[in-house]
């Protein structure tokens, strides 16, 4: 008997990529420090919505929030790594890290994420991004969240782009990319937007960047 297919011949079937979620934060109107301080990334009312939308979780407590403030990536950037840690109530287990990248600790176009050789020392014990993204795999359970905020900086007259490189060496530490959200760097004013752009932001930032990230399964 001969076989019948289903499908009407020509028709052809592909599965196309959900776009991930992109999502822009704005300061209330109101908001009297819209600006982050010189030397961050986030404004203090950005700390607060991520405290808002991703520490709490129906019918659980607050999870702790871990805020590293990172500078530079050379050889023993973790001992020089300011931290300030959010929380509520008794300690709980830490599943949450917001890793605010200095737009001065990024890698200017021409160098690697690897921040040096690193043939010698696989995993965690790399330096640079590589190594970093395998420290916070292994600190983070599984579901745990990453947060990173960075944002553009010229080089040459230029404004460059970290995000694609640094998601490429999360998601090779085991961490899946999940959302994105811009930080907007101005105020609304009916139904404008009036810039209000870091005192050390270099020309033309408007906004900074917010990505989400998860760990996968240690043992998948």
């Amino acid at each position: 008997m001969p076989s019948t297919d289903s499908h009407p011949q020509g028709t052809v079937h592909r599965r196309t990529a959900r776009p991930l979620p992109t999502t822009l934060w704005l300061p209330a109107p109101d908001q009297p420090n819209a600006k982050p301080t010189p030397g961050t990334v986030l404004p203090g009312w950005a700390i607060e919505k991520i405290r808002t939308d991703f520490t709490h979780r129906p019918g659980q407590a607050p999870a702790p929030l871990l805020k590293l403030s990172i500078r530079d990536t050379d050889p023993g950037m973790d001992a020089r790594t300011p931290v300030v840690t959010y929380a509520e109530g008794a300690p709980s287990r830490l599943s949450m890290l917001l890793a605010e990248l200095h737009p001065d600790a990024l890698p200017a176009p021409a160098d690697t994420l690897a921040g040096g050789a690193v043939s010698e020392m696989p995993g965690a014990m790399e330096e640079g991004w590589p190594g970093f993204f395998h420290r916070a795999h292994r600190l983070l359970p599984t579901d745990g969240l990453l947060l990173l905020a960075t944002r553009q900086r010229r080089d040459n007259g230029i404004l460059t782009d970290p995000l694609g490189s640094l998601i490429a060496c999360a998601r090779t530490a085991g961490f899946r990319y999940l959302q994105h959200i811009i930080v907007a760097h101005a105020h609304p004013a009916d139904d404008r937007l009036i810039p209000a752009p870091p005192a050390d932001a270099s020309p033309g930032v408007a906004h900074s960047d917010l990505i989400v990230l998860s760990v996968i399964d240690h043992n998948g």
